[in-house]
């Protein structure tokens, strides 16, 4: 896949669109000190060449009664399987992010939870599912952060 060379418009850009994805192009347009039509053609540009995928909310779980955050390692029985068992966990609505991964755990999930006991119920629904032989939970404690814009920042220091 062909690298997309962005300037430091785009940059900029993007460092705006991060903070606040449903800010008018028009917004953008007066920061930066350019057209509302040069915004929309370079927002264009990086949609099709699939740099930006969209946009996305960002949720407070806490105030919608989400607060408990687990991550789930999970063990296949086969790993040929693995295609099917996402499949099946992506039916399940409370596991947020799911990566095939290397190393102890064949597929790693982030879970979100009302409480423990939602969790439980949650983890014991992912032990259900055929072809997982077992699960292995880790509890957060906190979210730290949780931050786009310092790798953004880091990727276009070194475009």
């Amino acid at each position: 896949m062909a690298k997309v060379n962005l300037d430091e418009i785009d940059h900029q850009i993007l460092d705006i669109l991060i903070d606040n994805s449903r800010i008018p192009f028009t917004d953008i347009a007066k920061r930066l000190l350019i057209s509302a039509g040069t915004v929309h053609v370079r927002v264009k540009k990086m949609e099709e060449s699939g740099i930006i995928k969209g946009s996305s909310l960002n949720l407070d779980y806490v105030k919608l009664g989400y607060s408990f955050i687990a991550y789930v390692g999970i063990f296949l029985e086969k790993t040929n399987t693995t295609d099917e068992i996402l499949k099946e966990l992506n039916k399940i609505p409370f596991i947020t992010i799911a990566h095939i991964t290397t190393g102890k755990f064949n597929v790693f999930c982030k879970v979100r939870a009302r409480d423990t006991h939602h969790a439980k119920d949650i983890i014991f629904e992912i032990d259900g599912v055929e072809g997982v032989s077992r699960t292995e939970t880790m509890i957060s404690l906190e979210e730290s952060f949780n931050d786009k814009r310092r790798l953004m920042h880091s990727i276009f220091n070194e475009l």
